[in-house]
């Protein structure tokens, strides 16, 4: 007889395995089936070079819930996060610098170096934010309603969202509407003066999206990105000690404390469907296991277009999947280094520039010119660089004197007007190593190793279509209740007893543990259990 669960979660990472606990939490019988060897999806360390264990693909922690960290215990199973001090570094090809610390009277000391009025404004701008955020934050553990709306009941989610906003301003309501609508250049536009200000800052709302600076939309990543924290201060970002593999470790013990069955190297080739309803899982190799729920971590095309019989599903659900846009932008190279680059703007290593994510991208004009590259089917002549160095908060994941950088990239198309990214990788590269060293000009004397993650690579090796880190784009149009297709947000799909938890569905892409959170609860609400 096959093995038979409660519950079968398909992709171990760390949605997955937030789903996998809090049903084992409720007492369900769970098993997760991962296809690498090990779990956490984007969110691994894998020691890529000898001694060297990197965070390969994700790389900061800011997102992940409060609220789950603190029900799972994290902490009790190793989970504690760096935060990062300073914030930011920019550099500048004048050889001016900018930080941004965690102490507000050093940051604005540092932008009157560069705009006294932007100093005075910006302490209202992060207060608005901030009002902003406590408002929204909550839809990030809600359910979206149903959409349209099929009755009475559904109105009345809407008018509870609706009574939601009223701790808002009517200016904190025109801000609101614009951060929904506008893009990050016209929202820091209206605040700030200083260009070199405004970069520094308009990077969170470039950062995985399909679009530069000027992009319509934008302005809502930006604010995504402002949501979480570290250690209970808003909008911090750090560094997960032991990587961010320690991340989704930390997630699979508290999993398997309540009894989670964790299988690594078993590849999901299809879900099982009769009747309407999801019965289980076939692995490769032909291994079926049987499960009245079974809830995919994969993003909404792997999980409609390659583990279903498309005849199980309705032809204008599949229209919609098929039109879900879900191709990235982004690249990861990870290098192994004999030291510390050294910046022409801030010279001296080690420093506090070396603490923090450090820009190369010296105006709003140079991102939205690396994206008009990239919209045109063109990696970046001149990408927007995102440089962190973990090794400066956890020196235990490289060598006695050595350091991993992590680069993380935009934009980097998936779909390419000429040639492929097996024949450009290589050339993109070393065009990447010479922008560096413009700026810190030792870098290919200390350069060890490196690792080049383009879309197709992050494809081939994360499973995540089209390479795209948010399991797709995260736009207006496919967002709260349109996240993955309208009429499909709340978790469930045509498939009775099949789910979605991962970051194809609300509130999208980022370690926030938010999907696998939702998915969840709405399991636990439809209350299938065997028998």
């Amino acid at each position: 007889m096959p093995e038979r669960y409660d519950a079968i979660i398909v992709g171990g990472g760390h949605n997955g395995l937030v789903t996998a606990a809090y049903l084992a939490r409720a007492g369900r019988k769970v098993l997760v089936c991962e296809r690498r060897e090990l779990v956490g999806g984007c969110a691994v360390t894998e020691e890529v070079w000898p001694g060297f264990r990197v965070s390969t693909a994700a790389y900061l922690v800011s997102l992940l819930q409060p609220r789950i960290v603190a029900e799972l215990e994290l902490e009790r199973h190793g989970y504690h996060v760096d935060a990062k001090d300073p914030a930011f570094f920019s550099a500048f090809p004048d050889g001016r610098h900018f930080f941004m610390w965690q102490d507000r009277r050093k940051t604005l000391e540092e932008m009157a170096r560069f705009s006294a009025r932007d100093a005075r404004v910006y302490a209202e701008y992060e207060e608005q934010l901030e009002r902003i955020s406590r408002v929204i934050e909550w839809l990030l553990l809600t359910t979206p309603p149903q959409f349209p709306p099929a009755g009475v009941g559904d109105f009345l989610e809407y008018l509870k969202l609706a009574a939601r906003l009223r701790g808002l301003g009517s200016k904190d309501l025109v801000a609101l509407v614009k951060i929904f609508t506008q893009s990050a250049a016209d929202l820091l536009d209206e605040w700030f003066e200083s260009p070199e200000v405004k970069v520094t800052l308009a990077t969170d709302g470039v950062i995985g999206a399909n679009g530069g600076p000027r992009s319509p939309g934008t302005a809502y990543i930006l604010l995504h990105h402002c949501m979480g924290g570290v250690g209970g201060h808003r909008g911090l970002w750090g560094f997960a000690r032991g990587g961010m593999g320690a991340v989704s470790e930390a997630i699979a013990s508290a999993a398997r404390s309540r009894g989670v069955v964790i299988r690594t190297g078993a590849a999901v080739e299809s879900i099982l469907v009769r009747d309407g309803a999801a019965t289980g899982v076939v692995l490769a190799g032909g291994e079926e296991i049987q499960a009245r729920i079974v809830a995919s971590n994969l993003d909404p095309k792997v999980t409609f277009l390659r583990l279903l019989d498309e005849r199980e599903l309705p032809a204008e659900f599949l229209a919609a999947v098929r039109r879900f846009r879900i191709e990235g932008t982004s690249c990861k190279i990870n290098l192994a280094l004999d030291g510390l680059p050294d910046f022409r703007a801030l010279p001296g290593a080690p420093g506090p520039q070396h603490r923090a994510t450090m820009h190369i991208c010296p105006s709003i004009d140079y991102v939205e010119q690396a994206w008009d590259d990239a919209k045109y089917g063109r990696p970046s002549e001149r990408p927007l660089l995102e440089l962190t160095i973990p090794t400066m908060y956890d020196p235990s994941l490289a060598p006695a004197g050595k350091h991993i950088m992590g680069i993380f990239l935009q934009y980097a198309p998936y779909t390419l007007r000429e040639g492929t990214w097996d024949d450009l990788r290589e050339g993109f590269t070393q065009r990447v190593l010479d922008l560096i060293e413009e700026y810190a000009p030792n870098l290919r004397a200390i350069l060890l190793e490196r690792q080049v993650l383009t879309p197709l690579d992050l494809e081939r090796q994360f499973g995540i279509t089209g390479g795209n880190i948010f399991h797709g784009e995260m736009s207006l149009d496919q967002m709260f209740v349109m996240r993955p297709v309208a009429g499909w947000a709340r978790y469930r799909t045509p498939i009775r007893g099949l789910y979605l938890c991962g970051s194809g569905a609300h509130p999208g892409g980022g370690v926030m543990g938010a999907p696998g959170y939702n998915a969840a609860r709405e399991i636990l609400k439809d209350g299938r259990r065997p028998g």
